[in-house]
């Protein structure tokens, strides 16, 4: 079984119409979206939902009343403000560090699992999918992402498919590190953009730290060529294959409307780019 990851090193480079575009392309895959903190292939995929979990993020302070003395300690030692005087809990504000249960002299704290958010199983037309979501300002992301990853896996294993394709997320943090590691290729997105220049070089040095295979997509690269010619310049310093070049086309947004891939809307020169890149993929990860 392959795993390929299509990551960012910024939002909006369009690495999630990549991958739906893919979805369409692939002939036996299992579909995750890790990018649980802004889920939105589901858009695209229109999934039908057939199992739902609940997700446990970070701990939550409980605080029983009845055992409770008023001794305050729990709203003296609280770094977070999380408990005010008349020792009531904050519940948006309370990280679950457990303080105010080690401070407590009576026992009338305890840490409980705290409700973050839903892992789904669904199937969708080009196959099952692992998706999850996040509650608003809730943590531990990257937990959720191993839980999506999971799951995955468990239903290619079932399903006896051959790839999973995982959307994740942008950046370099804690939930892009759960969405590549252990991967067999990672697919970075990026435009030719100052900030996604240097956003590109970071993810190439959580790759490198990681061992994990990457190339790259120059999406929307006719914007600016000048900065295109740099990303390539430094593609190539660094022996770092770029696979595709794809030129910036409002059909992107136009499938998205219709609630589509580029690939089912329509079979232009776009679309043609995209399936040459997915070949010069498949032709990498059978490498």
């Amino acid at each position: 079984m392959k795993q390929l990851t299509i990551i960012s090193g910024k939002g909006g480079t369009g690495k999630t119409s990549i991958t739906a575009a893919f979805a369409s392309l692939a002939d036996n895959a299992v579909l995750a979206d890790c990018d649980v903190d802004a889920a939105d292939l589901h858009l695209i995929l229109k999934p039908d939902i057939r199992k739902t979990m609940g997700f446990h993020g970070l701990k939550i302070a409980f605080i029983d009343k009845e055992l409770c003395i008023d001794c305050k300690k729990c709203y003296e030692y609280c770094r977070f403000g999380a408990i005010d005087e008349e020792i009531h809990l904050i519940k948006e504000s309370c990280e679950g560090c457990s303080v105010c249960e080690y401070v407590c002299p009576v026992d009338a704290v305890q840490m409980v699992d705290r409700d973050s958010g839903f892992a789904y199983i669904s199937d969708t037309r080009f196959g099952p999918m692992s998706h999850a979501v996040l509650k608003t300002a809730e943590e531990a992301s990257g937990k959720l992402v191993t839980v999506v990853r999971n799951n995955a896996k468990m239903i290619a294993e079932a399903k006896k498919k051959n790839l999973i394709i995982i959307d994740g997320p942008p950046g370099i943090g804690c939930p892009v590190i759960s969405s590549i590691s252990g991967v067999d290729l990672v697919l970075v997105v990026t435009e030719p953009t100052l900030s996604a220049i240097h956003d590109l070089e970071r993810i190439f040095g959580v790759a490198h730290h990681f061992k994990i295979p990457a190339v790259v997509c120059i999406n929307k690269y006719d914007i600016n060529l000048d900065n295109t010619e740099k990303i390539e310049h430094y593609c190539k310093s660094n022996n770092i294959d770029i696979v595709g070049k794809l030129p910036y086309d409002n059909i992107v947004t136009e499938a998205m409307i219709h609630e589509k891939n580029v690939i089912e809307y329509d079979k232009d020169d776009f679309s043609k780019n995209v399936l040459e890149m997915w070949n010069k993929i498949k032709r990498r990860m059978n490498a």
